[in-house]
């Protein structure tokens, strides 16, 4: 597996262990339909949450989170109807971003995007 691939992995499972201690419960993780993949979907409260996680081992190519394109972000609606159209029932739901940037000293650094929309 490359490392870029192995870092992926490593920061999805970092986001939802850092979800959980903010409350959340995760729903389900790489949820895939067809060409489409949500990292995590999660929910707090009356909330559902469809989460992309992005990684970095260093910042010095800019955050993680500046990764998320237009037509990521247009993936992730799609995938997300998709699944609400599958998973019915929920009536309120929230586009997250977490973000961890891995330092060379010291721990990861998370960053929670809450309510994006693009």
């Amino acid at each position: 597996m490359a490392t870029h691939n192995e870092l992926g992995k490593e920061g999805e499972a970092l986001a939802a262990s850092y979800l959980q201690q903010k409350g959340y419960t995760i729903i389900c993780q790489n949820w895939r339909y067809r060409h489409y993949e949500i990292d995590i979907i999660a929910s707090k409260g009356k909330k559902l949450h469809f989460v992309e996680v992005k990684t970095r081992s260093t910042s010095r190519f800019g955050h993680p989170e500046e990764s998320v394109t237009k037509k990521k972000f247009r993936f992730l609606k799609q995938a997300a109807d998709e699944y609400l159209f599958q998973n019915p029932g929920y009536k309120w739901i929230q586009y997250d971003i977490v973000s961890i940037t891995f330092g060379k000293e010291g721990p990861a650094e998370y960053f929670l995007l809450e309510d994006v929309f693009m």
